[in-house]
């Protein structure tokens, strides 16, 4: 398993919480595991719950209709990513 960093951490936190994954400690959850598809087997309404969730604790939001919704959603690395990369362009303006 690949090692969180105190990002991704923090969002494996909100996942966790957000879903209510009584079973899954945010420590467990491998950052380059897929979140949908194997993985923490994630469905379309856990994704909405978490676009809800990423908007109120970071403010960034999560547009079903961006073509990119699909990768960025991918991972828990890959979503950090994004947030991180977002909150950055948020505070840069």
């Amino acid at each position: 398993m690949a090692e969180q960093s105190q990002e991704e951490h923090r969002l494996a936190c909100l996942i966790v919480d957000a879903l209510n994954l009584e079973d899954v400690e945010p420590a467990d959850i491998d950052p380059a595991q897929p979140l949908f598809d194997g993985g923490l087997n994630l469905d379309s309404i856990d994704a909405l719950e978490i676009a809800v969730a990423v908007a109120q604790e970071y403010g960034v939001h999560l547009r079903a209709e961006d073509e990119e919704t699909k990768s960025i959603f991918s991972t828990l690395r890959s979503l950090s990513a994004h947030i991180h990369r977002q909150a950055g362009l948020r505070e840069a303006s």
